[in-house]
């Protein structure tokens, strides 16, 4: 869910593409778990319901997820396991899940674990414990990407110039959003992270670069996914 007005100008989420599985047996119950990248409550419930399509002679669809930059959007169901034993472990994994060190900033994922009943009961402390590594299972096969709410930024130059200073912006680091091109100047767009001293800095070195020709100017917003290091 990408919200421009979010306090978070960056979390952690499933690498796009297609679901990521994984199955436990525990006492002969599969436990199939499926994880998606969602961005809204529509997208995180057409996972559970494309499942309960595929896997339509199993006892549970158990489900959870949490949406958002902030995660404020968090849902999960037991569906049919006792209360308490299934979709909140399942949504506590997610939410406690470490992107990094210290770090728990997990969003944008829909879980579902599918369970063929093998005949032995597990009790509530049982099935809390098998929903809960179903989906830490999961997550440590699943790649993950940073999603950063950058500021697109953009300097007007001439045309003579602008391959050079874009030239220039790339090998200080900045990422370059896309040039469009006018009849009399070719306007670079530059993003940088969503803070006052990243555009700040970004304004100084264009100011640097063309002598003070160009100036920058913040605009709206994008979120982009980053490769973890």
């Amino acid at each position: 869910m990408q919200d421009n007005d979010s306090r978070a100008t960056a979390y952690t989420t499933l690498a796009p593409g297609t679901d990521y599985r994984h199955e436990l047996e525990i006492k002969r119950s599969r436990f199939i778990t499926v994880l998606r990248r969602a961005g809204t409550e529509d997208e995180a419930r057409d996972l559970v319901a494309g499942l309960r399509r595929e896997f339509h002679d199993a006892r549970h669809h158990c489900s959870a997820f949490v949406l958002g930059p902030d995660r404020t959007i968090q849902r999960s169901s037991d569906d049919g396991e006792p209360s308490g034993t299934a979709g909140v472990p399942m949504l506590e994994a997610l939410l406690k899940r470490e992107t990094r060190s210290g770090v728990t900033d997990l969003s944008d994922v829909s879980a579902v674990v599918v369970r063929y009943f093998g005949g032995v009961l597990l009790g509530a402390g049982g099935l809390v414990r098998a929903y809960s590594e179903s989906i830490s299972a999961s997550l440590d096969q699943a790649p993950m990407v940073r999603r950063s709410r950058l500021r697109i930024c953009s300097a007007a130059v001439a045309h003579a110039a602008a391959g050079r200073l874009e030239n220039d912006l790339r090998s200080a680091g900045m990422v370059m959003a896309g040039p469009e091109y006018g009849d009399r100047h070719t306007v670079l767009r530059i993003a940088v992270p969503d803070d006052a001293d990243a555009v700040a800095a970004a304004a100084e070195r264009i100011l640097q670069l063309t002598a003070g020709a160009a100036s920058l100017v913040p605009e709206g917003t994008e979120w982009v996914d980053e490769v973890l290091a």
